[in-house]
Parts: C-alpha cells; sequence; structure tokens
C-alpha cells in the first residue's frame, strides 16, 4: 500500500526507495560487524503509535531516476538524495546527489521525535531548549543571536542575547490563535484586528495609523486595501480567485484575462500598454509567444521539463539555451556566432564559464557553498572568506585585502579598507543604522520616527530634519533651521513641484503627466532674488506614440527629436522636426554596425567574444582598432595617427599608458596606493617616502598642496613651491565654498592676494547646475586691473539627469543625446539674436489677453489653458488629434480658426553637428551635416585635453559621459559633483556614501573601459553609447526622495480622490472632482444638455444661448453634493487669483464666445 514510484508529466520515472525499521537495523548491525564496532541498540521495530498518530515504521531512503525521456542511456549512477534514519526513526541526516551530507538532525533522547539541535553543512549547529510542555524555551546559536522564550497565556515574550525584547500579544484558540499585538525592542507597539476566521482585517502602526483590509467573504481574497490617509486600493478577481484588475490609489488600473485554462492570455499596465500571451498546446502552462504593446511578437519553445529552449525576437533573431540531465543551463547560443558555456561540479554549483573564444573563469566554493575563489583567464585569482554564518568577512583581489566585521546581529560594524583605515557602524535595538564613523573620522548620525522615517540626521555641524505628510511622501526638510527642498503633490500623489532657494534664487522643478500617469514634461524656472521675476525657464517635453514607445521628445525651442525604431523599440534613427538626421544599420544582436549622417558613415565591429573590435569611418583620420587580452581589458587602441597600449594591475586599475606614433614614443605611468588614491610617479619622484594616503585625502601632488573641511570637501589648492625653492607670493590660490548639500556654490582663483577669477553657482533642488556666473579680472576705466563689475552668465536646461541646453548672450548650445545612455549624438547650436526671433505666446495666452470685453483680459481655468496647449502643440505638428476636432466642433469652432489666433512661428538659423565619441561617449570631432569635420580634440584617458583644433571657434565643453568643463576652474562639472581630472578624481565626497565605493572621492580606476556619468558609482563604459540594442527609454518618473545623500524610498500609493478613473482633459474639469469639491469651487451650474447646440446664436458659435432657468446657481445648492442634471458652467479654481477686482474668468464653453468677439474686434480693427 505505500508508493515506491512516481511518474511525471514529462514522462520520467522516479523511484522511491522505502526501508522498514527492521532493515535499517539489519543494515546498522552489518555496518557495526564491518567496521569492527559494537552494533549500537537499534531496535527491529517501533511503537505503532505516537502522539502524531500512527507509525509503520516505513521511511523513505531515497530518490532514483530510472528513466528520462530526454537521457535514457546516461542515468544517474547515484540517487538523486538520500535520507539517514536513527534507530527511533527520527530523519538523522539528508544527502544530496554528490552523496556529500547537506543536514544533520539531533533529537531528545527522552522525547522521541523532539529536535534538539540542527545544522547545514559547513554552518554552527543551532541547540534548542525546551519546557515541560514541549513549547521552545530557548534557541542557541553559538556564532549569532540567541533568544530566549517565555509564555503566558495571552503572550510571549522574546528576548535575544544582546538583551533586546518583543512581546507577541495573542487571542483565539488553537487554528484561529492570532498574534494581535506586538510591542517591539524600542518600545514601540503596533497592533492587528482579525475577522471571526482568522483573516487580516486591520493593521495600526506604531505612529497609531491603521490600515483596512476587506477580504473577500467566500474565498478571503483581499479586495480592498485603505491606507491611513483614507487613500485606497480595490481588486478584483474572477470565479477562479485569479486577479483580473486592480486599481491603484491614484486610479491608474491593472487588468488581465484568462483563457477557459485559467492561463493568463492578456494583461494591461496601468499606463495602457498591453501584453497578450499565447500558448500552442491546451495541456502546457508555459507561453509560445507574446504580444508587446508595440504588437512586436516573440516566439519560445520549451523542453518537455519547462526549460526555454529557444527565444526568438520580433525581428526573427533566436537565442538557444541548452540543459544537462539536472535542469542546468550548459550553454547559450547568441546570434551572430555568440555563444557562453557553462559547467557544474557534481552539487550543482557553478564552476566554469566559457566565451565563444575560450576564454574561461572558474569558480571555487568551501563546504559551506560559497563562493570562495573567482579564478581570471589568465589564472589571477579573486579570493573571499566567510565566517560561519556565511558572511564575506575578507575580500582579496590582486594581494589587496578588505574586511568586515560584524556583530552578534549580523550587523556590520566595521570596514577594514586596503589601507588598514577604518569605517564604524551603530544600530539601534530595532536595526536600524544610527551612526556612521568614514574613513577620515566624518561622523554622521540619523534618527527615525516610530514608524521607522527617517526624520533626523546629523553630519557634522549639519542638521537636517525631515517632514511627511499622512501619506508618509516627503515634504519638505530644514538644514539647521533653514527650509531646504519642498515638494508638492497632485489629487493623485503625483510628484508635481520641488523648490527651493540656491544663493538666494528660487528655484523649481515643475513635472506634467498625461492620464496614465506618463511623464509628459519637465520645467525648470528660476525667479529673482528681490522681485520673484522669471530670470530662466526651462522645458522639456514627452510624447507617446500609440503603442507606448517614448519616441518623441520636445526639447525646448526646438522641433520635435523623433526617434524611428523597429521591433520593440530597437533605435533605426532619429528625426529633428521633419528633417531625418541620423540612421542606425544593426545586426542580429540589434548591435549597432552603421551610424550615417549626411556623407559620415562609421562602422562598427566586435569580435566573437561580443567585444567593440574596429570602429571605421569614411575617412580614415578618426579609424579606431581595439585588441583585448585574456581577462577582457582593453590592452591596445590603434588609430592612423597613433596607438595607445594600456597596462593594468591585477586588481584591474590602469597603471600605464604607452603612446607610440611616427615621432612620439611616451609611456605614462600612474601609481595609487591600496585604497586608490593618486601617489607621485615613482620614476619622477625616486627619493619619495608616501606610500598612502590613510584618511584618502591628498594633501599634496607634484603640483599643488590641498586643504579640505571637517566634510571631506577640498576648500584649498595652492601652488606648491618646489623643494628649495623661494616662495614669492605669486602663488595662485583656488578656494571652494559649498551649501548645506556639499554642492560647489563659490570659487575663487587669487595671485598677489589678487583675485583672478570669481564664479557662483545655482542648483535647482534636485542638485542639477541651473546657472553660473563668472567675474573675471580686467581692466577698468580707470585702468586698474581688477574683477569684472557684471558677470558672464550661463543658464543650464536639463531633461532628467543629462544636461541639454547651455545659454549664455552669445548662443544657446543644445545636446541630444543616444538614447539611455550619456553619449552625445547632435549638438544645435542657436545665435542669441535668431534665438529671441523665436519668442512668441502661446495660443492660450493670446486668448487670454484679448478675450475680455473690449478687447480686456481673460484668465482661464487650468485645465482650459492645457488643452490649448494641447491642441497648440498638435497645429504646430500638422498632427491635429481628432478628438481635438471634435472638442471644436462641439464648440462650433475649426482648426483653422485657432491657428488664425496664433502667432507665426519663426524658423531660426540653426547649426548642427554630429558628435564623434570614442568607445566611452567622450566627444572626438564635431562632423556638419556636409561631412566636414569643424571640430576635433584628443584627450588623455582621464579626460584631460590635450590637443584641440577649432577653426570655427565651436564651444564644445562636453568631456567624459556625464561631464561639463568649467574653464574658469579647470573643473568637470559631474551632476552630483566636481571632477578634477588632472588627478583623476572627485574634489568632494560620494553623495550616496559606500554605495558608489569605498574610496569616496574616486573615479573609475580603470577610466579606459568604466565611466561614471552621475558622479555616483562606477559602470562599465563600453557598447553603452547606444551600441547594444539601444533604444528609446520612457523618461524616468519623479521620484519625491530623489535626492543622493538619503537613502531612496519606494514610490508611494497616491490618494483616489477622483470620480473617475481615467480623467480625460477634454472632459469638464470638475466630472474628475469628488463630490465634496464642487460648492468650494463652483458658482453656477448649468444643463450639459444645452452646451453648443443646434440653438446657438449663429452669429456667436459655439456661446450658449440659455434663459435664467438654465443656471442653477451655488446659492441655491449650498450643499455637498452635484445638483442632479447639472454641469459646473462657472469654474471658480483660484480664489484668492479670481477677485472682484481681477481680470474676468472664463471656461471651456466660453471659448467659442471669445473667438468670435476677437473675430468681431479684428474686423473692426481693434486687434492688430
Amino acid at each position: 500500500g505505500e508508493i515506491t514510484g512516481v511518474t511525471d508529466g514529462a514522462g520520467r520515472h522516479f523511484r522511491l526507495v522505502l526501508t522498514t525499521q527492521a532493515q535499517r537495523a539489519e543494515e546498522a548491525r552489518q555496518q557495526a560487524i564491518s567496521g569492527g564496532t559494537e552494533p549500537s541498540a537499534f531496535p527491529d521495530t517501533l511503537p505503532g503509535y505516537t502522539e502524531y498518530g500512527r507509525d509503520n515504521g516505513i521511511r523513505l531512503s531515497a530518490v532514483w531516476l530510472t528513466h528520462d525521456p530526454e537521457y535514457p542511456e546516461n542515468l544517474p549512477a547515484a540517487p538523486l538524495v538520500r535520507y539517514g534514519w536513527t534507530p527511533r526513526g527520527e530523519l538523522a541526516v539528508v544527502y544530496d546527489r554528490s552523496g556529500k551530507q547537506v543536514r544533520s538532525f539531533t533529537y531528545d533522547d527522552k522525547y522521541r521525535g523532539r529536535m534538539v539541535a540542527h545544522r547545514h553543512t559547513g554552518r554552527p549547529e543551532i541547540r534548542y531548549r525546551y519546557d515541560s510542555d514541549g513549547r521552545v524555551t530557548e534557541q542557541l546559536n553559538p556564532a549569532g543571536l540567541s533568544y530566549t522564550y517565555q509564555y503566558e497565556k495571552d503572550h510571549i515574550t522574546i528576548t535575544d542575547s544582546l538583551d533586546r525584547r518583543e512581546v507577541l500579544h495573542t487571542q483565539g484558540e488553537a487554528g484561529l490563535k492570532r498574534v494581535v499585538k506586538k510591542e517591539h525592542a524600542d518600545g514601540s507597539v503596533t497592533q492587528s484586528q482579525f475577522d471571526a476566521v482568522g483573516r487580516l482585517k486591520a493593521q495600526t502602526d506604531a505612529a497609531g495609523r491603521t490600515t483596512e483590509y476587506s477580504p473577500d467573504v467566500v474565498t478571503g481574497l483581499i479586495t480592498r486595501i485603505t491606507t491611513p490617509d483614507g487613500r485606497a486600493s480595490a481588486f478584483y478577481y474572477n470565479h477562479h480567485s485569479q486577479l483580473t484588475s486592480a486599481t491603484g490609489p491614484d486610479g491608474l488600473e491593472m487588468r488581465r484575462k484568462y483563457d477557459e485554462y485559467g492561463r493568463l492570455i492578456q494583461e494591461t499596465a496601468p499606463d495602457g500598454d498591453i501584453t497578450r500571451y499565447r500558448y500552442d498546446n491546451p495541456h502546457s502552462d508555459l507561453p509560445c509567444a507574446t504580444d508587446d504593446a508595440t504588437g512586436s511578437r516573440k516566439t519560445m519553445t520549451w523542453s518537455r521539463y519547462g526549460q526555454l529552449l529557444s527565444f526568438t525576437d520580433c525581428s526573427g533573431y533566436q537565442t538557444r539555451y541548452d540543459h544537462d540531465r539536472f535542469g542546468q543551463m550548459t550553454a547559450v547560443h547568441r546570434e551572430e556566432g555568440l555563444s557562453q558555456y557553462r559547467a557544474y561540479d557534481s552539487r550543482g554549483q557553478l564552476i566554469a564559464v566559457k566565451d565563444t573564444q575560450g576564454h574561461e573563469t572558474r569558480y571555487e566554493y568551501n563546504a559551506a557553498g560559497d563562493l570562495t575563489t573567482v579564478i581570471a583567464p589568465d589564472g589571477s585569482r579573486n579570493g573571499t572568506q566567510y565566517d560561519a554564518w556565511g558572511k564575506a568577512i575578507c575580500t582579496t583581489q590582486g594581494g589587496l585585502t578588505c574586511s568586515m566585521e560584524y556583530d552578534a546581529a549580523g550587523r556590520v560594524i566595521r570596514l577594514t579598507s586596503e589601507n588598514g583605515s577604518h569605517t564604524t557602524f551603530r544600530y539601534d535595538v530595532l536595526d536600524r543604522l544610527i551612526q556612521e564613523t568614514g574613513f577620515d573620522g566624518r561622523t554622521q548620525r540619523y534618527h527615525h520616527d516610530l514608524t521607522g522615517k527617517l526624520i533626523r540626521s546629523e553630519d557634522e555641524g549639519l542638521v537636517t530634519h525631515w517632514y511627511y505628510d499622512e501619506a508618509d511622501r516627503l515634504t519638505h526638510r530644514t538644514v539647521n533651521g533653514e527650509t531646504a527642498e519642498r515638494w508638492q503633490y497632485d489629487e493623485r500623489g503625483w510628484l508635481t513641484d520641488i523648490s527651493h532657494i540656491s544663493e538666494g534664487h528660487r528655484v523649481t522643478v515643475h513635472y506634467g503627466y498625461d492620464e496614465k500617469g506618463r511623464l509628459t514634461g519637465e520645467r525648470q524656472t528660476v525667479h529673482h532674488p528681490q522681485t520673484e521675476a522669471l530670470l530662466w525657464q526651462h522645458e522639456t517635453r514627452h510624447a507617446y506614440n500609440a503603442q507606448g514607445l517614448a519616441n518623441r521628445c520636445i526639447p525646448d525651442s526646438l522641433p520635435a527629436v523623433e526617434w524611428l525604431a523597429y521591433g520593440s523599440g530597437y533605435l533605426a534613427g532619429m528625426k529633428l522636426g521633419d528633417t531625418p538626421l541620423v540612421d542606425f544599420t544593426r545586426d542580429r544582436l540589434h548591435r549597432e554596425t552603421l551610424r550615417s549622417f549626411g556623407r559620415y558613415e562609421l562602422t562598427t565591429a566586435y569580435t566573437p567574444a561580443g567585444q567593440l573590435q574596429s570602429q571605421h569611418l569614411n575617412s580614415l583620420q578618426y579609424d579606431r582598432d581595439y585588441t583585448w587580452n585574456d581577462n577582457g581589458e582593453l590592452i591596445r587602441i590603434s588609430s592612423p595617427r597613433q596607438t595607445r597600449s594600456y597596462s593594468y594591475s591585477t586588481t584591474g586599475r590602469l597603471t600605464g599608458v604607452h603612446t607610440t606614433a611616427a615621432n612620439l614614443d611616451i609611456r605614462i605611468p600612474y601609481a595609487t596606493d591600496p585604497a586608490g588614491n593618486r601617489l607621485p610617479d615613482p620614476e619622477l619622484h625616486p627619493d619619495s617616502t608616501l606610500s598612502m594616503w590613510p584618511d584618502n585625502r591628498i594633501a599634496r601632488d607634484a603640483h599643488y598642496l590641498y586643504r579640505y573641511d571637517r566634510y571631506g570637501r577640498l576648500t584649498e589648492k595652492t601652488d606648491l613651491i618646489p623643494e628649495g625653492g623661494i616662495r614669492t607670493d605669486d602663488e595662485r590660490t583656488h578656494r571652494y565654498h559649498y551649501d548645506s548639500q556639499h554642492r560647489l556654490v563659490h570659487y575663487t582663483r587669487t595671485q598677489y592676494a589678487e583675485p583672478l577669477v570669481e564664479s557662483r553657482y545655482l542648483y535647482d533642488p534636485l542638485g542639477r547646475r541651473v546657472a553660473k556666473r563668472v567675474w573675471r579680472r580686467e581692466r577698468d576705466l580707470t585702468g586698474w586691473m581688477s574683477l569684472s563689475r557684471k558677470p558672464q552668465v550661463t543658464w543650464y536646461g536639463w531633461d532628467g539627469d543629462r544636461l541639454t541646453t547651455i545659454q549664455n548672450d552669445r548662443s544657446r548650445i543644445q545636446t541630444i543625446y543616444q538614447p539611455g545612455s550619456f553619449t552625445p549624438l547632435i549638438r544645435v547650436e542657436t545665435a542669441t539674436g535668431e534665438q529671441a526671433k523665436t519668442q512668441r505666446r502661446s495660443l492660450a495666452d493670446t486668448l487670454q489677453q484679448s478675450g475680455g470685453e473690449d478687447g480686456g483680459s481673460v484668465v482661464f481655468p487650468p485645465v482650459l489653458v492645457q488643452m490649448l496647449d494641447r491642441l497648440e502643440s498638435e497645429i504646430l505638428a500638422d498632427r491635429v488629434s481628432e478628438e481635438s476636432r471634435r472638442w471644436l466642433a462641439s464648440c462650433g469652432l475649426t482648426v483653422e480658426q485657432m491657428q488664425n489666433q496664433m502667432d507665426p512661428v519663426y524658423t531660426p538659423a540653426r547649426k548642427i553637428h554630429l558628435y564623434h565619441c570614442d568607445h566611452r561617449g567622450l566627444p572626438l570631432a564635431l562632423v556638419s551635416t556636409e561631412g566636414a569635420t569643424e571640430w576635433c580634440a584628443e584627450y588623455d584617458e582621464w579626460g584631460n585635453l590635450l590637443n584641440e583644433e577649432n577653426p570655427h571657434q565651436l564651444q564644445q565643453l562636453i568631456r567624459l559621459p556625464g561631464q561639463q568643463y568649467d574653464e574658469e576652474s579647470g573643473l568637470y562639472y559631474n551632476r552630483h559633483r566636481y571632477y578634477d581630472p588632472l588627478q583623476g578624481r572627485y574634489i568632494t565626497q560620494d553623495p550616496i556614501g559606500l554605495k558608489g565605493g569605498w574610496n569616496f572621492y574616486q573615479y573609475p580606476l580603470n577610466p579606459v573601459q568604466y565611466i561614471d556619468s552621475m558622479g555616483l558609482a562606477s559602470k562599465y563604459g563600453h557598447l553603452n553609447n547606444g551600441g547594444y540594442g539601444a533604444r528609446p527609454n520612457k523618461p524616468p518618473t519623479p521620484d519625491p526622495s530623489k535626492l543622493p545623500d538619503i537613502a531612496k524610498q519606494l514610490r508611494l500609493p497616491y490618494p483616489i480622490d477622483q470620480a473617475s478613473s481615467a480623467p480625460n482633459v477634454f472632459k469638464t474639469f470638475f466630472r474628475a472632482l469628488s463630490p465634496y469639491d464642487y460648492t468650494l469651487y463652483c458658482r453656477k451650474w448649468v444643463k450639459p444638455n444645452l452646451t453648443c447646440t443646434p440653438q446657438d446664436d449663429s452669429q456667436y458659435p459655439g456661446m450658449d444661448t440659455k434663459t435664467a432657468s438654465d443656471y442653477l446657481p451655488q446659492t441655491n445648492w449650498p450643499t455637498t453634493q452635484l445638483p442632479p442634471g447639472y454641469t459646473c458652467a462657472e469654474p471658480y479654481l483660484f480664489p484668492d487669483i479670481n477677485k472682484p477686482d481681477g481680470p474676468a474668468t472664463a471656461g471651456i464653453d466660453d471659448l467659442g464666445e471669445i473667438l468670435a468677439k476677437m473675430k468681431q474686434r479684428t474686423s473692426r480693427g481693434i486687434r492688430k
């Protein structure tokens, strides 16, 4: 009556080896005899009954694979798993398929089946103690936390070996017993409520805020979650209990459809993107194809065991996968002959990976299965040591060692760098970090509220307080008592504005979204400190095609940039307005192989291993060939002009560059201490005894002396007087000043105690530089040399984290980047005079300025402004939607009438160039549309300019990806920090701390292959310049916590305050608001069926001819409910703006009347 075999759905047969107590006893006796030992007491029978039920003594001892349809002649010679049992029938050991013991268990001598200890192989043994009722009272851990448990009738007290105490209060009996209250170690309390059948109904956090859960009465599935601020999410299911839709607090809905077999066949994302799943077998739950939102189809084939065998993308290009008999992936075969092979040991651990060219990386493990060694193709070894619990305590690479120490709770308490310096950490009783002391002694502290949110942080002398709303969204923060940033959200909870004060200027970032929650625009504004006049404004807008691809970007004052794509969005070309500029050709891996820009053609080839092999132009001047070693390091770049060879340390750091040319042979070594700080060149400074900078603060080099403040920020750099030299007071001194967010705001350079240059910098709340003012030394009217009275001002505009616009009094330079990268693609320069001619009023402004009585002004509600802005953009693009046409027609208007009201558009003269960049994204040349090179430059590996040819005086300030050159200081602005190319490092510490690496000043130590485009962390730069599968990406959704010096918070739910789940901007605004908003914002109601009817006065198209009975004033309906059969006729959105003596207001229904009156005045000669 026992099961001895199993056949799975794939046809594999498994034999279950069962043993009786008598068989195990006999086996034990035979083993003892063969081993020459006294047989242990092993009874032939077990008690027939136990407290757990009847026991026949039969146990599973092994599982064998006896038939495999795919590998009929290659069956395992050993069981897949084996089990060993104690004389009392208790599970004692478990062996894996290699025969290695992986688990062991020990039991109480007195109480059968009571486990008193267990362990994983290679790990410490965990032991347990029990009370007389069989309940665990102690858990003993020799290498970590131990726990004691005290039981009372309605609560349990748990105390760990750090003397931290938690109390669990329970209610209910037997299977309905639930924890209803938890007292945490810090004294805070959380509570839970359950219904009569034990389902969670509500949870109250430590701050007393309650989240409610509504389970279905029958299924118990959650149908609604209401957060403490009243926002709700709803979930719907079919009769099979499968989720069919979910509506978030912001009103966006996700939907799913299933077939008759219960398989998912369609999923609609909250942004409207639809993915469909297809199946070729009614018995398979694995899809054979998927259709994404673009309509592109991808197909898959599967083995009988459910393993992916092939994946064919929308272009018909296939990737194949091989597996062994254990289901482990052994090979991946991609198009273009690219393959990767994997090998495993008998335990199933990955032990080798080999590429197409035979380069093999090997892996070694300890008994516990921890990866201990990685052996590179050249034989170099990187090792890691672990403690008893598998936590890494030491890593060694190329002879350099870093170590980590932990406390009993497993928390990191100390790091030791390669230089032997230490960083230490402290935690509170809930394991939250409360103090960090860096390698240089800089100390930062953190305080949290009862719910765990960061509410106070201390950084030496800077004290920051964080404030949140009821939805736990960040609203503002203060630094040393002064307000820093403010965050504002709309009724859906989407971030709309972030503002702060920078150098006295109010700087704000504004965001716009479509009805699907997708980002449609970002605008930066800078206002004058005293007058609040608008000094600078920059806006970037984004548009999506019908398939949801973010294929259009409208830069400030430029025609739309349209990305042409194929398949699921792979980049094929780029247009500026209606002008095609760049074409891309791609191989079967979607890697770029040809780039065309007018007469410019760049051909790219790859090695069999997938590395960049060559980049050849139709002009030989910039041809490049790349050579790699077995470890994947770039060791040579050859061009017609010169060859550069690179050498590396065993840790992968760049140690030298050898440049050869016709009359050139130069070797430049780079020496660093163990932590990566630059040291004097031993060949040029053989007497130097300096071996390291323990705090990572370089105090001097061959040219300068450096000083830092307590935050680790460079504050002063002074010319170094050579040894034996005489001080003449002509040393130049650079001074750097920072704001409370460690951003450089003031720079000066002096000589002979006289200022040579001074600059000040403004930033937006996200830390992006929006302006700089530079004063230079010049001769004044009296003949004296002094700083200029009027600064040179430069403004900056951004699209996300990429700097797209630079504007000064001479020109505006705009950069279009390759999608998904910081590599510049197109440069557009417009002279300031030409740019000024493009200034024009928007359609909404035109109508508001002249739409009142007798040509006076009128104020439109924001929704009407939004509608008109959208209409105007459609008219300018000659793509007026049917929705817009219907809306205009409903008001008796035409597109032509609206177009006649628009100010004329002036197209300025623009200079357009293509950026020709190296493999990292560093510009090497600017190429005109005629194919002429009008600027070119040569750099060293760290981005220092070596040579420049600029006959047309073009301003080209882009350096390594994400960097902008500042001529006044010699530094490169790198988004979150400033980079010093002479030192090859940053002048301030990393805002994200250890997340960006252990050396907070470090730029990638292999700058030939790695980049840091954000000033935060290193990343591999090869092929990140739009090469491998580049596609236009959706702009990132604004994150209210996007500040680099705090842990990034999750995007929180948003309020669901609307009566409509998907408000349409072409509906009356108030239909998207809940009823209680009406009496506040509506002054008069009207019957909607009288809007724009055929009975309207023909002299005033779109103007309704209504009688007094058609209207319902607010005073006649002073309730919080919507008047039945009415809609709002006179919105009152902004009471503070719409004052009795202010401009008149106008609604959507007034638009036709306004245009009719304007038309009449135009015919009378009033409006010119």
